[in-house]
């Protein structure tokens, strides 16, 4: 069997094994695959892997041979899932790999954000402690999250491990979620709609996938509704946010601070607007990319096809 990994550096840029996967078939492995590309390096194969490369109608059109696309990652829009169906291509996904390191990163961007801990370790290196004639100093406010409002919205694996993890940290808890009132752990409230967050939130962290619907919910309307002293933190998908609209959010004061590690371009044009946009921290969309997550992510990955082999096929989105 022809296996073909397209866009393996990622996920893999070294540090794990591939051998798990070579011993499924014939596999043949590409760091990146530019659209050009992918027609040629994936012609023969029966199966073939895609973190990020996309797969149109018109690229499944022209791959006879082709059974099964396996998504390096949970999301898989990148995939026309309809088309596969279509032309009997089996396609999957790897759900809930990286919850605890998203959910981390989270965090990570709200504690920088409320303690200011990469400002301060830059001003030490920089000679303002030694210079210091008190043994301390603040120049930046340091806020605690304890008694705050986070509000969530979408509650599936990760948005449930970011409520834990705000519970446990004495936050209030109020989530956008399908799930019924009674079906909610103790200490979260459900929001009576989407509005309710946005405009209760201290916190409002982003955990929905990204739809026809959702696409650009957090709009100049949304980010009107917030305190001036918020938050916007989005881990989820970059289109759900209008970009330019929370640059301005940011440059006017409508809010306080937004934290990204997507962007509705990945990587992003240097003429983004929030990449001059005031109070707004980045990640490169690395919250799913810890070492345990990675390997946890091949492991499933390898489980998917074997079980595709096995003719038992898991993790189907279509």
């Amino acid at each position: 069997m022809k296996i073909v990994v397209l866009d393996g550096w990622t996920g893999n840029p070294g540090d794990l094994s591939w051998e798990p996967l070579e011993r499924l078939g014939d596999c043949t492995i590409y760091d990146r695959t530019s659209p050009d590309e992918v027609i040629e390096r994936a012609r023969e194969a029966e199966v073939v892997l895609t973190n990020k490369v996309t797969f149109t109608r018109e690229t499944i059109a022209q791959l006879p041979r082709l059974r099964y696309i396996g998504v390096i990652a949970t999301g898989y829009n990148i995939v026309d899932v309809d088309a596969a169906r279509e032309r009997g291509v089996i396609v999957t996904n790897v759900p809930a790999y990286s919850t605890n390191s998203v959910a981390q990163i989270v965090f990570a961007h709200l504690l920088n954000i409320t303690t200011h801990a990469d400002h301060y370790s830059r001003s030490v290196r920089s000679g303002r402690w030694s210079e210091c004639r008190d043994f301390s100093y603040t120049d930046r406010p340091i806020t605690e999250i304890a008694g705050k409002t986070i509000g969530i919205v979408g509650l599936g694996s990760i948005g449930m491990a970011v409520a834990r993890i705000a519970l446990a940290m004495e936050m209030k808890v109020l989530a956008h979620t399908s799930k019924s009132t009674e079906a909610l752990p103790v200490g979260i409230e459900k929001a009576k709609d989407l509005d309710e967050v946005f405009i209760r939130g201290d916190v409002v962290s982003l955990h929905c996938p990204l739809t026809a619907e959702t696409r650009g919910m957090v709009d100049a309307r949304r980010l009107s509704l917030m305190k001036r002293t918020a938050i916007l933190i989005n881990t989820a998908r970059g289109p759900l946010v209008d970009e330019t609209e929370l640059a301005a959010a940011l440059r006017n004061g409508r809010i306080a601070a937004a934290a990204v590690d997507v962007m509705s371009q990945e990587p992003p044009e240097r003429d983004n607007p929030l990449l001059k946009a005031p109070h707004c921290y980045f990640t490169p969309h690395i919250g799913w990319a810890s070492v345990e997550a990675r390997h946890r992510l091949m492991d499933i990955v390898v489980e998917n096809v074997a079980r595709y082999i096995a003719g038992e096929p898991v993790n189907v989105v279509n």
